[in-house]
């Protein structure tokens, strides 16, 4: 099954509109991933204001490059699910602590509230959940370095 053409783009104001294939518009749309962590790339849902969906996308790879590239900076500035690249430290091996953080989007600190606040979705992917709710991304533990591995292990 084909996606159809269609366009997405952003106006002056920032606000997300869609075109459809038979040249209708519609405004402050929003894209929507599915499954956001085990199938990023399958499964987007452009909805309405209303949270209509006007449009399903299976596979993003299916669509042409410049379509791609507003696609996943629509999904870009909805999410922030920052990833986990390095545990530096911890204020201690009990919670709750402190960890201080190198993730993909600049190095940073969160409070781990209890062990409960880690959730393993698969043997190498975890969720972390700090006290303020902010989801962080390990994507795969053993891509970690060691001295990280080292004090996750202290956790899990």
């Amino acid at each position: 099954m084909s996606t159809p053409t269609f366009e997405l783009d952003c106006d002056a104001a920032g606000h997300w509109f869609y075109v459809s294939s038979q040249g209708l518009r519609h405004e402050n749309v929003i894209a929507v991933r599915s499954f956001p962590v085990a199938a990023p790339d399958e499964g987007v849902a452009l909805l309405d204001a209303e949270g209509h969906e006007l449009l399903w996308i299976e596979v993003l790879d299916d669509l042409p490059a410049a379509v791609l590239a507003n696609v996943e900076r629509a999904l870009t500035q909805r999410e922030f699910m920052p990833r986990i690249l390095k545990l530096r430290s911890v204020s201690s091996l009990i919670a709750p602590c402190t960890w201080d953080i190198e993730t993909d989007r600049g190095d940073t600190s969160l409070l781990l509230k209890g062990e409960e606040d880690i959730r393993r979705l698969s043997a190498t992917v975890l969720l972390v959940t700090d006290s303020h709710g902010v989801q962080f991304l390990i994507r795969d533990l053993a891509q970690m370095d060691r001295h990280s591995r080292k004090l996750l292990d202290r956790f899990l």
